[in-house]
């Protein structure tokens, strides 16, 4: 098994006041060479906008974008049409494609929400932009793996144009949970988000992050009551 770990008080951080962002790979003015990606996974933003803020209308393309509230709302609206607000327990996924316009935006005046903003390299390129968003009971994950983004159609997960696996657990003080990668060109990438996790003789704590890979399957500890969010993804184009 091959692994790297990214502290929480390692990852890029900028304050703009409406928006206090924290970055684990490289973004915007955050920039670490040895940081710009885990395999497909190219993004992972842990963001905090305030009330009646927000992501003003921005374009993109070619890229698989998922976000998730943690806490609060977000309010969603794209030159496809669709106009929306996400909650907390709903998952949004976003195929760019040949190109998208949207905006973000917090709904709720008195109440900030987090979320976190993730992109992926997609598999095909300048396919039709494509919205996918779902709820998702939080049951469904306490002590156990709930997967909310799969490459499969037609199941329970929104898809993605990617072979890449996102997945929830809501774990009680000293759980195990062992996961199987589906491929051994995967990797997984761990972000803990709250309580404290254990991967073999590694303990991460609230917001810290590990990548591993060249692994079929690890167990995760929880060292305390425990949230975790684990990404899937190829480490080469080909995956």
């Amino acid at each position: 098994m091959k692994k790297i770990i990214h502290r929480a008080n390692t990852r890029g951080h900028a304050n703009h006041g409406w928006l206090d962002t924290h970055h684990t790979f490289s973004f915007a003015s955050y920039y670490d060479p040895s940081r710009m990606n885990f395999g497909m996974l190219r993004v992972l933003n842990d963001d905090v906008v305030s009330g009646g803020a927000g992501f003003g209308k921005h374009p993109h393309d070619n890229m698989e974008i998922i976000s998730i509230p943690l806490s609060g709302s977000l309010k969603h609206e794209d030159s496809m049409g669709n106009s929306g607000v996400i909650e907390t327990n709903e998952v949004q996924i976003m195929s760019a494609g040949t190109g998208i316009v949207h905006s973000e935006f917090n709904p709720n005046e008195n109440e900030k929400v987090n979320f976190l903003q993730i992109w992926v390299f997609p598999k095909q390129h300048n396919i039709e932009p494509r919205y996918g968003q779902k709820a998702f009971n939080p049951e469904d994950r306490l002590n156990k793996i709930q997967t909310v983004v799969s490459p499969e159609q037609g199941g329970d997960a929104l898809w993605i144009n990617q072979d890449a696996y996102f997945s929830l657990a809501n774990m009680e003080e000293g759980l195990e949970l062992t996961y199987d990668l589906k491929s051994p060109q995967h990797g997984v990438y761990i972000f803990n988000l709250s309580g404290e996790v254990a991967v073999g003789d590694e303990v991460l704590a609230k917001r810290d992050g590990m990548g591993i890979y060249e692994v079929d399957q690890f167990t995760l500890q929880a060292k305390e009551k425990s949230d975790v969010i684990l990404i899937e993804v190829p480490m080469t184009s080909r995956g």
